[in-house]
Parts: C-alpha cells; sequence; structure tokens
C-alpha cells in the first residue's frame, strides 16, 4: 500500500496525534543503553559500540569494559589493544576502540572529565555523529533533540512523516518541521519500541494490531 505525500500543515497534525497515541501505548520508554546521567561519558561509550550491534549486547559488553577501565581518565589511559578486546564482541573493535580512547582523552585533556552540552563540542568528539549528539542532548541534558535511528527512519517514511528520505540528517531535519522540540527526544525512544514490538523491520509489520492504524500512510507496505 502506497502512501500519498502530506502537506506541512497535515503532517503538523498527524506528528501530534502520533505522539499522543505512542504516549499511551509506551509511556515508560527510555534509552535502552545502560548507564547513569551523572556519567554521561558511559552513554558516548555505549553509543559508539552500538553501531551495527544490539543494546542488549553492549550492555552486557561495558560491564566487563568498566571493571577494567572504570572512568574516563582509565579508559583514557588505556592501551587501544586493551579496549579491543574487551570491546571485541561489539563487532568492529578496532575502531571502535580507538574512537573510545580517543574521546576519552579529549573529555579528560579538555572537559576534566565531563560531557559537553552543545551539538558543536559533541560532533567535535571522536567518533560522536549527530545520533550520538543528540541522544546525549535529550537524555542527559534535557535539551530537545531528535535522534533519527533506523527505527525513526523506517516509521517516519511509513508514517507519513517524511517522503522517501533515508539520509538520516535529513530525516532529522524534515522532523524538525513538524514535532514541537519538547516531544523530539521521548517521541524517538517511543519509535524505537513500537518499531521492535509492531511496525518492525524484518517481517511485515502488524498493522492489524497498530495503535495508529487508522491514521498511518502505511507508505511502503
Amino acid at each position: 500500500m502506497g502512501g500519498k505525500s502530506l502537506s506541512l500543515k497535515k503532517k503538523k497534525e498527524l506528528a501530534l496525534q502520533v505522539i499522543e497515541r505512542l504516549k499511551k501505548e509506551y509511556p515508560d520508554s527510555d534509552c535502552t543503553l545502560t548507564y547513569e546521567k551523572e556519567q554521561a561519558w558511559k552513554l558516548l561509550v555505549s553509543v559508539r559500540l552500538a553501531a551495527q550491534c544490539t543494546d542488549a549486547r553492549v550492555n552486557v559488553v561495558v560491564e566487563e569494559l568498566y571493571r577494567h577501565f572504570p572512568d574516563v581518565n582509565a579508559l583514557a589511559e588505556a592501551p587501544v589493544e586493551e579496549i579491543e578486546k574487551l570491546v571485541h564482541p561489539c563487532g568492529l573493535g578496532n575502531s571502535k576502540a580507538r574512537d573510545i580512547s580517543a574521546c576519552m582523552k579529549v573529555l579528560r585533556d579538555k572537559y576534566h572529565g565531563r560531557v559537553p552540552d552543545t551539538m558543536e563540542e559533541l560532533l567535535a568528539l571522536p567518533g560522536v555523529g549527530r545520533k550520538s549528539a543528540n541522544l546525549v542532548l535529550g537524555d542527559v541534558y534535557g535539551k530537545p533533540a531528535i535522534v533519527t535511528d533506523t527505527h525513526c527512519i523506517r516509521l517516519s517514511n511509513r508514517i507519513g512523516f517524511v517522503d522517501g528520505i533515508k539520509e538520516p540528517g535529513k530525516v532529522e531535519k524534515e522532523l524538525w518541521k513538524i514535532i514541537p522540540p519538547e516531544e523530539g527526544n521521548e517521541l524517538c525512544h517511543r519509535l524505537v519500541d513500537h518499531g521492535r514490538a509492531v511496525c518492525t523491520a524484518r517481517t511485515r509489520p502488524y498493522c492489524e494490531k497498530c495503535c495508529l492504524n487508522d491514521i498511518c500512510s502505511k507508505t511502503g507496505i
């Protein structure tokens, strides 16, 4: 079933409906990566490890990583080879280990172990892209944020928020036009939960039990 492109006004109206329905469906949605807000550096580590890896596996791997290197200084001083051995189960171990090491060094040397709270500063950190930066801004600092992960991109196209756009940065730009800033971060967490439970990627989506069934554009389904 193909969806028809909506006007900006209609997309804004649709977005508000989707936000309210998903709030009721997933009232407790949150980041599925394990970290404490007072240790925001752990979120940066986990997000880097989560590339092409499940959050569940990352949460297991970081437990062992932090047993060996429990803080920013320890990770910054750790040999990259040692980090790589510990994060290897997450895949792409060499590049992830190098980015984590370099990032922790910057946090230690420039920010005294604190994670910065602006998009510009976050994007300047090794291995940190807009998805990671938005996650930190929204979850740690409570700032307006839109995290365009694979679930967000897939569902935004299906629902009718965006029209055939798959590039994360472009999807984010379009979503900012229709989603109230204070709603973006939590909506993205709920899109992840909905994408895992109902609007799935590897099977046909379960539209018959979807709380958005009557308002979704069902583009590409």
